[in-house]
């Protein structure tokens, strides 16, 4: 497994991560969200050994990653898909792979097969790649040493939906077979379908974590009613967090029962009340890393 214990970095006066704990489980898929400058990918790089925490650990496997034997063997790691040599091929690089790592060139044909990169593509020149020609290649290469841990940063991006598909079932299948992936991602709809633990970062520190259920099971209560200014004005007199959802109706931040005894206490009439499960982890994202999004989002 991953394990982040109170891991900081500060560059000068400026803190990118501060305190980050958490704790990316094996057999599971790990999501780690957060807005652009969050501090996820400083985070990973401490995971990986290439920048140096300020204090706190990252361990991978129960070590720091300096500490594996044979990094490869036990960790496949993907940060930039076009941080690889251009002026080789596809084939040349995983076969530069192949031995660093210490495995049988064998390896880079099952590799190839396994990202569906045909061997025209692979003997082409990386700087003739498309995005996700790049990111197939980067997948392959932390594969090469049939790892147990798998550290991707954004590998969905520039993939076609099919190319989406496919990665999502590569990921499943070797969570799965015992494997741990931690999967940082801006396509929230694509973390929501396959992660089964999720961690939100914001602005350097850790704003939510727990399970994919557990977090989309604060979505709260969906009401609507006659008068929408009259319940938004009682739900907040009564101390609970309310958002808009859609034109009319309100989410609140409470139990089905409660939202609707403060609405009959005033006067409110009612004409829709359930659970919010269509509230999506794109939504709850939103609200949760409010205060760090860039664009603003509306409350």
């Amino acid at each position: 497994m991953i394990t982040i214990d109170a891991l900081t970095k500060r560059y000068g006066g400026y803190t990118a991560v501060d305190h980050v704990t958490f704790t990316a489980r094996s057999g599971r898929v790990t999501g780690f969200l957060g807005p652009n400058g969050a501090g996820k990918s400083t985070t990973m790089r401490a995971m990986v050994g290439l920048t140096d925490p300020t204090s706190g650990t990252a361990t991978v496997l129960g070590r720091r990653f300096a500490d594996l034997p044979n990094p490869g063997r036990e960790v496949g790691v993907l940060l930039d898909a076009s941080a690889q040599h251009a002026g080789r091929t596809g084939r040349e690089i995983l076969t530069l792979a192949t031995r660093i790592v210490g495995v049988p060139r064998t390896r880079v044909d099952e590799l190839l097969d396994m990202v569906s990169l045909t061997d025209e593509e692979a003997g082409r020149r990386v700087r003739n790649y498309s995005l996700g020609m790049r990111q197939r290649l980067g997948i392959a290469t932390a594969l090469v040493g049939a790892p147990e841990v798998l550290i991707l940063d954004e590998p969905a991006n520039g993939l076609d939906p099919a190319g989406i598909r496919w990665m999502r079932d590569l990921l499943r299948r070797f969570a799965d077979d015992g494997g741990t992936v931690l999967l940082s991602s801006h396509l929230l709809h694509e973390i929501e379908v396959i992660a089964d633990d999720l961690v939100v970062i914001g602005n350097g520190t850790i704003v939510a974590q727990g399970t994919k259920d557990e977090l989309l099971a604060t979505a709260g209560t969906l009401v609507r009613a006659e008068d929408p200014a009259a319940l938004r004005a009682a739900l907040s007199a009564a101390g609970l967090t309310i958002h808009a959802s859609g034109s009319d109706a309100v989410r609140a931040e409470a139990d089905l029962a409660t939202v609707g005894r403060v609405a009959f206490g005033a006067g409110v009439a009612v004409t829709e009340l359930r659970a919010a499960d269509g509230a999506g982890l794109e939504e709850i994202f939103l609200e949760l890393t409010a205060q760090t999004q860039r664009e603003g989002v509306a409350a």
